[in-house]
């Protein structure tokens, strides 16, 4: 018990230790953006002449419904992050921390190589079709993982969804800078970026409360696939007939 008591007390001095120095990361880009005078932003004569709101004024109608959306994403996204998924699969199928890293390491890889393929895609079909295309597949995929009935064909089906939902993420921030005036990309890219990380506050709480019931321990996936896929579809509907100046 004493020997048990210690590990927990090492694993828990190991997580302040990355939440402090996560925390030191914060400051000191603050300090750095602190810094940083006003001659990065882009000029110009509409803002000065404009009453802006969080320093957006032409475009804040397409901002604020682009946040929107990414905050449903988000959100939804919340229910399946890897801890989560981690997890899940431990109780699922008792799997150990060992094989859990070798899947996880895996599925990012798998995820950054389709982030660098997205702009590929992307020059041939565009952005929103980019982002709509590949995600909406992806979030099938995530709601077909807990119906599978053994661990090695849940892990084919989430890697397999690693390998196209990332996609969305370099296109996704390109189209906001894209379809925004220059001087508000930067008001833009934070609004969006707030609106991202509020929605994704909530739903982490919701899944692990899921994950202690044993009746609801698959409920997180469907959740989550199904708000991803109302974003993706709502995204296209508002959005698949703005197209960025260099597809026109």
């Amino acid at each position: 018990m004493s020997a048990l008591h210690e590990r927990g007390l090492s694993l828990l001095s190991g997580y302040q230790t990355t939440v402090y120095g996560y925390a030191a990361i914060g400051l000191a880009m603050l300090v750095v953006f602190l810094r940083l005078s006003s001659a990065v932003e882009a000029p110009s004569e509409h803002l000065s002449r404009t009453k802006s709101r969080l320093g957006l004024h032409l475009s804040g109608g397409v901002v604020l419904r682009l946040s929107a959306l990414f905050a449903l994403d988000s959100f939804g996204g919340g229910f399946v992050v890897q801890s989560l998924l981690a997890y899940w699969f431990h109780l699922r199928f008792g799997m150990g921390p060992g094989s859990l890293g070798v899947i996880f390491f895996a599925a990012n890889v798998l995820a950054g190589l389709s982030a660098l393929l997205a702009a590929r895609i992307a020059s041939r079909i565009g952005l929103v079709r980019t982002m709509v295309y590949t995600h909406l597949p992806s979030n099938v995929l995530l709601l077909l993982v807990p119906i599978m009935p053994t661990a090695e064909l849940a892990i084919l089906i989430l890697l397999a969804r690693y390998t196209i939902s990332q996609m969305d993420v370099p296109t996704r921030q390109s189209y906001v800078m894209a379809v925004v005036r220059p001087e508000e990309r930067s008001a833009a890219a934070g609004v969006t970026g707030v609106a991202r990380s509020t929605g994704a506050s909530i739903s982490p709480l919701l899944a692990a409360m899921c994950l202690a019931s044993a009746g609801w321990m698959s409920v997180p996936f469907y959740l989550a696939g199904a708000l991803k896929i109302l974003y993706d579809l709502l995204l296209y509907r508002s959005f698949a007939a703005l197209r960025p100046p260099e597809e026109r």
